[in-house]
């Protein structure tokens, strides 16, 4: 069991949650999160918003009984974290732009802080969609070199594919969807990293729950992503 050190509401149905867990944790990694003996039946899965070795960070929102239960969670308390799990980003540098949408921008702030520290070259902007009002933006300037914000809009009318040398993006499956075909008209798919959001029950691959279509058949959402090629799964 790990200590929670702070649960704070970020915004209307967005909470950060901070624990001590000495842990190796890379962007785009989750862990499987727990706070109760026997209801819900599953644990929730929930990627890392940051990490420093010694704390991880959760930005999660609140959709039903389990993340109902972690809201409710204080400093002080103890909550079970299981990972990290999962395949992360591309180590990568140049220009990247990372395209979050609604809790799909939650691990790129761990992303732009780790990229930045291993790559001081790199320049990371990031672009953040929320369909209400948007929470922790000046946190995530602190991390990258530039941030845009699109509020009850598409953030993916943003973004120019062709200023960027790779582009890695979290969301709603839609979302990632419209940002791969702009890219692929634009003749640079290739360029596209997408971390797929899905029900995951065990979390290690021996379940077949959050299974994932691409083109060389279904995956292992939790195992063999979450993080794919964006012409794996939308080529």
């Amino acid at each position: 069991m790990s200590k929670i050190l702070s649960n704070r509401r970020v915004s209307k149905d967005f909470y950060l949650m901070r624990a001590e867990h000495a842990n190796g944790a890379r962007m785009g990694q989750f862990y499987l999160l727990r706070a109760w003996k026997h209801y819900p039946v599953l644990s929730r899965p929930v990627s890392v918003f940051d990490a420093d070795g010694a704390t991880l960070s959760f930005l999660y929102k609140v959709v039903g009984r389990g993340t109902e239960i972690f809201s409710g969670l204080e400093a002080g308390g103890e909550i079970e974290l299981r990972g990290p799990l999962g395949n992360p980003f591309p180590d990568v540098t140049g220009k990247v732009a990372m395209v979050g949408g609604g809790a799909g921008v939650a691990p790129f702030y761990l992303a732009a802080k780790q990229l930045k520290a291993g790559h001081p070259q790199c320049r990371v902007d990031a672009y953040l969609g929320f369909s209400d009002d948007a929470f922790l933006v000046d946190d995530y300037r602190q991390v990258a070199d530039r941030v845009l914000v699109n509020v009850k809009g598409f953030v993916t009318d943003e973004i120019e594919p062709a200023g960027y040398d790779h582009i890695l993006t979290c969301g709603p499956e839609a979302m990632m969807r419209a940002l791969y075909e702009k890219c692929e008209r634009a003749g640079l798919a290739e360029k596209l990293y997408v971390s797929m959001e899905k029900r995951m029950a065990c979390g290690v691959g021996a379940c077949f729950v959050c299974s994932c279509k691409t083109r060389d058949g279904n995956k292992k959402t939790c195992k063999d992503g979450p993080v794919f090629k964006g012409t794996a799964v939308f080529g």
